[in-house]
């Protein structure tokens, strides 16, 4: 019996060591594998963690749209279930730090899904909510009682002066920018996503691995939010002046307004009316009742969005009157068409191919100065004849007529079809008359407040724009944007007389209302009748510079039919202009005019 027991024993020796040898054998050749199929099998997460969408600031760092901390609530029912002596602190708890969710909801969610580690209770809930809760889950006594209840970290965009700037600056869904320097650089603000990796290995021990997220950059803009502010505030102003008697409607169907930095084509303020809250860009409240809201259809709501979003200065195009009149005189210097000394007669009319073209009254003999000074539609018309229609179409092009800017915002406009060509120039004469004094053809206020700026700088059209430079999440410069001159329209001496003809326009035309006191303000006004002739309905406007020697910003405002029974009155965009200038000239520092005369004797 002894030795069959050692037989026994013998050949289980044999056998475990047979066994061991094997299990040795088979990781040796081929552990990895079974290593892989073990850990499939492991309990795996997998969490995304988002990335911040840069900042837009104005050109001093002021925040202009930021992305915030925001938190989804999530409910891990089954960690909840299997710790039923904690489920009524746990919602208790919840419940008072954020009011939204309900007993109800988590009672509901912890019978339906008892096994889910998954419910989301809330979405994008304030920090504040979150920190609240943290404290008392950090608090001994409480937070014991507290289980199954996690934050899951998102990023809501956050406008900090709500309606400054709308449509210039846009708004974005998540990570989706739909108008304004939101849409255009969306990618350039937009980071990319961590990721955090957690499994067990073979050992039983958690395993984590964080790639993590990568931020947006931040633009660097060239707006100043103070004289955004005063452009803003100036167009509100003024429209609030001009509602119906019962207070209600708008001032004008669009007023808008923009400042330039002439020597840059930067852009340092850009403002359209009616406007709206960026931290709520489809509310339409301000302007419909709720009976009108009540019957609009969802389409109506749509083009009514629209419609409020445009950012007039960029999208929508018009004729600009008056305001084109530089441009021919201008042209008229450039070409050698005129040497300055000519003199024109007014008589109140122009018969032109068998076409009375009026001008708004009889002047009588106008020098160029007279001409510019009392918008005097008759002389500009004699003028463009001395051009001819090849050489004003071939000038309309370097100023930039018919072209888009390329302005770094979406839904810049195109003229290309808006403006007549040379032999439409040549062949028609009435052509060539009306648009020289800016009606029958389109523009818009971005491209001629472009040429304007290249008529009184020395003749450099400028590409205009508003972003200066793109940063990093840690601040550091990874782009500069420099100024580029498209091309020189006007030599400087011809720049130099313009500038001369255009401050006699403020200071003894059509553009007296602009004028401030102390400083020397260069101009020109523009009352441009709308189409169908004949119905009352004008565009009027004014663009303006200072100071005269040396321009350092532009001022061009537009309204587009205000809210009057008269509407023919460049005088109602020269109130807003007047406002504008009144209060950035000093902010600014720009030279008054006795500062000017004191540097010019030096």
């Amino acid at each position: 019996m002894q030795r069959k027991l050692w037989i026994v024993f013998g050949v289980v020796c044999v056998l475990f060591v047979v066994l061991i040898g094997r299990i040795m054998y088979i990781e040796y050749t081929s552990g990895d594998r079974y290593t892989k199929i073990v850990l499939s099998q492991q309990d795996y997460s997998s969490t995304i963690i988002p990335y911040q969408r840069g900042d837009i600031v104005d050109s001093k760092g002021t925040v202009l749209a930021t992305s915030v901390d925001v938190y989804n609530v999530i409910l891990d029912c089954k960690v909840l279930n299997a710790n039923e002596d904690k489920i009524d602190s746990t919602i208790e708890a919840i419940t008072t730090c954020i009011p939204e969710i309900t007993e109800e909801q988590i009672r509901t969610a912890l019978e339906d899904k008892p096994s889910s580690e998954y419910v989301i209770l809330a979405k994008k809930v304030s920090a504040e909510e979150e920190q609240s809760f943290q404290a008392m889950l950090d608090d001994d006594e409480k937070g014991s009682g507290i289980t199954g209840i996690w934050f899951e970290t998102e990023y809501k965009r956050e406008y900090p002066y709500g309606s400054l700037a709308s449509a210039l600056i846009g708004f974005s869904t998540s990570t989706t920018g739909v108008i304004g320097l939101e849409n255009e650089y969306n990618t350039v603000l937009n980071g990319v996503n961590g990721r955090s990796y957690g499994y067990q290995n073979e050992d039983s021990d958690l395993e984590q691995t964080v790639i993590e997220a990568t931020d947006g950059n931040t633009l660097v803009t060239s707006l100043d939010v103070n004289i955004q502010s005063i452009v803003e505030e100036a167009i509100l102003n003024w429209n609030n002046q001009h509602l119906n008697e019962d207070g209600t409607g708008t001032g004008s169907k669009n007023t808008a307004a923009l400042v330039m930095d002439p020597d840059t084509g930067e852009i340092l303020a850009m403002a359209t009316y009616p406007t709206f809250d960026l931290n709520n860009p489809r509310d339409l409240s301000a302007y419909y009742s709720e009976e009108e809201l009540a019957n609009m259809s969802e389409d109506e709501k749509m083009d009514a969005l629209n419609q409020l979003w445009q950012n007039f200065p960029i999208t929508s195009t018009y004729e600009p009157g008056s305001t084109f009149k530089p441009f021919t005189i201008a042209m008229g210097l450039e070409t050698g068409a005129l040497s300055g000394d000519e003199t024109f007669y007014c008589d109140g009319v122009e018969n032109v191919s068998g076409s009375d073209v009026h001008c708004e009254s009889h002047h009588g003999v106008q020098t160029i100065a007279d001409a510019l000074a009392n918008s005097c539609n008759d002389s500009l018309m004699q003028i463009s004849f001395l051009i001819g229609g090849s050489n004003f179409a071939e000038y309309q092009s370097i100023f930039g007529f018919g072209q888009k800017t390329n302005i770094d915002l979406p839904g810049e406009a195109s003229t290309a079809t808006l403006i007549y060509d040379e032999d439409a120039l040549n062949n028609t004469a009435v052509n060539l008359a009306t648009n020289s004094f800016g009606q029958n053809f389109n523009t818009t206020m971005i491209q001629l407040a472009s040429g304007f700026a290249s008529i009184i700088n020395g003749g450099k059209l400028y590409q205009p724009h508003v972003v200066t430079a793109i940063q990093d999440s840690s601040g550091n410069t990874v782009e500069e944007i420099e100024p580029v001159v498209e091309q020189q329209t006007i030599s400087e001496e011809v720049s130099d007389q313009m500038r001369e003809y255009l401050l006699g326009v403020v200071q003894n035309g059509t553009g007296v209302t602009t004028a401030v006191e102390g400083y020397n303000i260069g101009g020109k006004t523009g009352t441009a009748q709308k189409l169908p002739r004949g119905n009352g309905k004008y565009l009027v406007s004014f663009i303006g510079y200072a100071p005269q020697n040396d321009p350092e910003v532009l001022v061009y405002v537009v309204i587009d039919e205000p809210n009057v029974a008269d509407q023919a009155h460049s005088n109602y965009a020269q109130e807003i202009a007047h406002s504008i200038f009144e209060q950035i000239l000093p902010y600014m520092n720009i030279k008054t005019a006795e500062e000017e005369a004191a540097e010019a004797a030096e």
